[in-house]
C-alpha cells in the first residue's frame, strides 16, 4: 500500500475491546458477553486542523496529548457501558467524573508530586541542582517502572493487555499491507514503535532533561514549574516518537527499543476472539476501498 492511500491509524484497549481512531473517526468495538461485536462509531475533529499554528511540531504534540487522554477516557466510559448494560447495570451521573478526577489526581501525585517531594529526604547534602534533579527524576521513572509491573500481574488488567496486543497486531498487519483478518493479524508482533506506553516512557526521559534546566528552588516552585512544563514535555516526547516511527535507523532504534522492551508488561498475545475485534474497530475508520466486509456478528451503534 503506497503512502498516499495508507490512512495512519491509533488505538487503545478498552473495556472488553479495542478503540481505533484516525483524523476523523472514532471506532470502538467491544465484545458481548453473546459473543456479538457492539462497534459504536464517532466523528473527531482535532482542534490542531482549525488553528494553524497547533500543527507545527512541539504544539502538534502538545495538542495530541491532551486529546488522547480525553478521548480515552470517554472510549474507556463508552466501553465500561456496553459492557454494564448487558449486565443491567448503570453508571450514575457522579461516578464517572468523580473516577476521572481521581485518576488524574493520583497519576499527578505518583508521578509529580511523590517524587520531588521525597528527594528532601534522600538527599543527603547533595547541593548541585543538577545531581538533585537526576535523583528526582531517577525516582520518578523507578515510580513509574513500578507500577507498570505490578498492574500487569493482575489478572483483570492482564485481559486489558490482551486487547492492547490485538490493536497492535491490527494496525501492524494493516500498516504491511497484508488483509486485515485473524490469520494474518496473528502472524504480526504485540509491540508497536507508536504505542502509548512507549510515549510515556519518552515522556519520563525528557521531563528528567528538561526538568534541570530549572535548577532545584523551593517544593512549592519546583511542583508548579514541573506541572506548567507537561505539554511542552509532551510536545517534545510527541515529536521523538514520530521520528522514531517514522524511519529504521540506529537513532530510531535507540529512542524506540526501551519502549519496546517496556510494551513486554503491557502487551500479551491476545487470543483470536480478540484480534476479530481490534479487526472490526480498525476497519470502521479505514476507507470502504481498503476494507472488505467486518461480518454479520456486528452491532453498529
Amino acid at each position: 500500500m503506497s503512502d498516499e492511500k495508507r490512512v495512519y491509524v491509533g488505538g487503545q484497549a478498552v473495556i472488553e475491546g479495542v478503540m481505533m481512531r484516525n483524523n476523523s473517526r472514532v471506532a470502538i468495538a467491544v465484545r458481548k458477553g453473546g459473543g456479538g461485536i457492539a462497534v459504536i462509531r464517532k466523528d473527531f475533529s482535532s482542534i490542531g486542523a482549525r488553528v494553524p499554528f497547533l500543527k507545527w511540531p512541539v504544539f502538534r504534540g502538545a495538542v495530541a496529548f491532551v486529546e488522547a487522554l480525553v478521548l480515552g477516557i470517554q472510549c474507556l466510559a463508552s466501553s465500561a457501558e456496553e459492557v454494564l448494560d448487558e449486565e443491567e447495570e448503570q453508571f450514575k451521573w457522579w461516578e464517572l467524573p468523580l473516577t476521572i478526577g481521581i485518576a488524574m489526581a493520583a497519576g499527578i501525585g505518583l508521578f509529580i508530586l511523590l517524587p520531588t517531594f521525597l528527594v528532601r529526604f534522600m538527599k543527603q547534602g547533595l547541593e548541585m541542582p543538577l545531581l538533585l534533579n537526576l535523583l528526582e527524576g531517577g525516582l520518578r521513572l523507578t515510580i513509574f517502572l513500578g507500577y507498570v509491573f505490578i498492574i500487569s500481574r493482575w489478572k483483570e488488567v492482564g485481559r486489558i493487555f490482551q486487547y492492547h496486543g490485538a490493536e497492535h497486531k491490527a494496525i501492524a498487519c494493516y500498516e504491511a499491507g497484508r488483509p486485515l483478518d485473524v490469520d494474518c493479524a496473528r502472524l504480526f508482533s504485540p509491540l508497536h514503535r507508536r504505542c502509548g506506553t512507549s510515549f510515556l516512557l519518552i515522556v519520563m526521559v525528557t521531563s528528567i532533561v528538561l526538568f534541570s534546566f530549572f535548577g532545584w528552588p523551593e517544593l512549592w516552585q519546583r511542583i508548579l514549574i514541573r506541572l506548567s512544563l507537561l505539554p511542552l514535555v509532551a510536545g517534545i516526547s510527541y515529536e521523538a516518537i514520530r521520528l522514531a516511527a517514522a524511519k529504521d535507523n540506529l537513532l530510531s532504534r535507540l529512542i524506540s527499543q526501551p519502549g519496546l522492551w517496556l510494551q513486554m508488561l503491557t502487551t500479551k498475545n491476545p487470543a483470536d476472539d480478540q484480534l476479530e475485534v481490534a479487526i472490526c474497530a480498525l476497519k470502521e475508520v479505514l476507507p470502504d476501498s481498503q476494507t472488505s466486509d467486518p461480518g454479520k456478528n456486528l452491532e453498529v451503534i
